[in-house]
């Protein structure tokens, strides 16, 4: 297993993590992703650890925090092997301060995971998203306390726009408090908006990327074609996936399996293997949390590492996902000498 470091920090992280977004399954939403118990979540851990992945990452929202619970147990024994991942902000209750990120919901949230996870400290703190309504400074004094207290080794973020995360580096920066090192964010073959603003950010600033939905909800798993039906055991026809809106182009998505394909046929690779592939190929990726229902689907993912993707395959990957950028990005496009891409290659 290759590791990386993860942004700004000495911390070193396995290119592929494992989500747990299918342990517990406890509400109509998450069973669609998956309802792993204890005995199957073991197996699945153990099969991570003997191929070197050693990051498993959850949140206090998935099923009600069941996930937590769930990784907590399975991982009895082996905390000082692991790494660990959670994130807060999203509604844990109905209760006015049972959302977002501000000192109170914060402290009361890590402590909570703590319990859940049956561990004293939290290795990422990812904010789950955005609070808008919470300053900044609240949020991040509230996060420097509890990495003071012992409770959590480094923060990061999710689900940001350029300015939340730009602001965010500013206030820490002011203040000499602990910075965001990674931002766990949408990416794929079939949703690049990342690359427009994020990951030119990620490049300056050096913030590591951890990748969520590397596969697009299954819709790159091989599963997809032109002219069939809508595999009923996946994700999307189960509806688990109503956040992924940008995947309604069913003819680029098709073009782009009709590549990977061929690239399968090339390399000896399926085409979730050479989807993921491509991610650890491009810049400030640090990880791609992957996920299974099952050992087969897991075994599958953990063989996207070891190899890489020709040039050639890459740009054709690239070309067959090419979309058309937001204003001002695609104006950006036009005058190249004053505005620098990313180095893809």
């Amino acid at each position: 297993m290759e590791y990386r470091q993860l942004g700004n920090s000495g911390l070193r992280v396995p290119v592929l993590s494992f989500g747990t977004g299918t342990f517990g399954g406890s509400n109509e939403f998450f069973k669609a992703w998956g309802n792993t118990q204890v005995d199957e979540a073991t197996r699945l851990i153990n099969l991570c650890l003997e191929a070197g992945v050693n990051l498993f990452d959850t949140a206090d929202a998935y099923s009600g925090g069941e996930a937590e619970e769930i990784l907590g147990k399975a991982l009895k024994g082996l905390r000082n092997k692991v790494l660990i991942s959670t994130k807060a902000g999203f509604a844990t209750g109905e209760g006015a301060n049972d959302y977002g990120t501000s000192r109170l919901k914060l402290i009361k949230a890590c402590e909570d995971s703590l319990k859940r996870l049956g561990t004293d400290h939290i290795d990422i703190y990812h904010m789950h998203a955005f609070d808008a309504n919470t300053p900044i400074e609240e949020t991040l004094k509230a996060l420097e306390h509890l990495v003071e207290s012992g409770k959590v080794r480094y923060i990061a973020c999710s689900n940001f726009s350029g300015w939340h995360l730009m602001k965010s580096l500013s206030v820490s920066e002011r203040y000499g408090w602990s910075k965001y090192i990674g931002h766990q964010a949408h990416y794929s073959l079939l949703n690049r908006d990342f690359e427009w603003e994020l990951m030119p950010l990620g490049i300056e600033e050096n913030i590591g990327t951890i990748v969520w939905s590397p596969l697009a909800s299954g819709k790159l798993s091989g599963k997809y074609r032109r002219d069939q039906t809508v595999p009923q055991d996946g994700r999307v026809a189960q509806g688990g996936s109503p956040l992924i809106s940008a995947e309604a182009d069913d003819q680029r998505l098709y073009n782009i399996v009709d590549v990977l394909d061929e690239l399968a046929e090339e390399t000896g690779k399926n085409a979730a293997q050479i989807a993921l592939n491509w991610l650890l190929q491009r810049p400030t990726v640090s990880s791609i949390i992957i996920g299974a229902r099952n050992e087969q689907q897991l075994k599958q993912n953990l063989e996207a590492v070891g190899w890489n993707l020709t040039l050639d395959q890459i740009k054709r990957l690239d070309k067959a996902s090419d979309t058309l950028p937001a204003y001002p990005y695609w104006h950006q496009r036009q005058t190249p000498i004053l505005n620098s891409a990313p180095k893809l290659y």
